[in-house]
């Protein structure tokens, strides 16, 4: 069993930097564009694809509708175990105004945002129930940039840490108990087309 593990496409709140979380804010002409070009190269790849799975959210529901449609798979209900952190009163802001309102480590204040904890425990979850599932099934599953990495670090522990990119692409191959990372945050396609 392969797992394909994509952050949604850019939105305007990306873009300026804003906490999206629960916030449901759609793709912007980018982050549509960003998803064709990764559509376009899983067709190209030698992996194939036999579902499409995301979050309840716009922005994760349209790039999984875009990938889903131009690959030729299902395109499973969304799964709001796999949505982004709840940030509550930091949702809406951009690290400048989280800094002015709260300090630097406005990150370790109680602001009724989700608890990494809260976010590994659903991300295991889910993945638990994919394996039942879809045990001999390669799934596709576009979700959120707090959520992954979280989901990494469940995973992982502290191997990995940098910054989960817009339309970036990780599989993760399920041998026996452990899911072996067969490629990490690679937005190649993306890169590529800057050039």
């Amino acid at each position: 069993m392969l797992i394909g593990l994509i952050r949604h496409g850019l939105t305007d709140w990306n873009a300026i930097g804003k906490i999206q979380g629960h916030s449901d804010i759609p793709l912007n002409d980018e982050g549509r564009m960003q998803a064709e070009m990764l559509a376009e190269r899983l067709l190209q790849e030698a992996y194939r694809w036999d579902y499409c799975i995301t979050s309840n959210l716009s922005r994760a529901e349209e790039t999984g509708s875009i990938i889903a449609a131009r690959l030729g798979i299902p395109l499973l209900d969304p799964d709001d175990r796999i949505r982004e952190r709840a940030y509550g009163q930091v949702e809406g802001l951009t690290a400048e105004e989280r800094e002015r309102k709260w300090g630097k480590d406005w990150n370790q204040l109680d602001l009724g945002q989700e608890s990494d904890g809260q976010l590994q425990c659903r991300a295991l979850a889910f993945l638990e129930d994919l394996v039942v599932n879809y045990p001999d099934r390669n799934v596709l599953i576009v979700s959120h940039g707090g959520f992954l990495a979280q989901l990494y670090n469940a995973l992982y522990k502290d191997k990995y840490s940098e910054r989960i990119g817009n339309l970036s692409l990780t599989i993760l191959e399920k041998k026996d108990r452990e899911w072996n990372p067969l490629l990490y945050n690679c937005s190649r396609h993306i890169l590529q087309k800057q050039h």
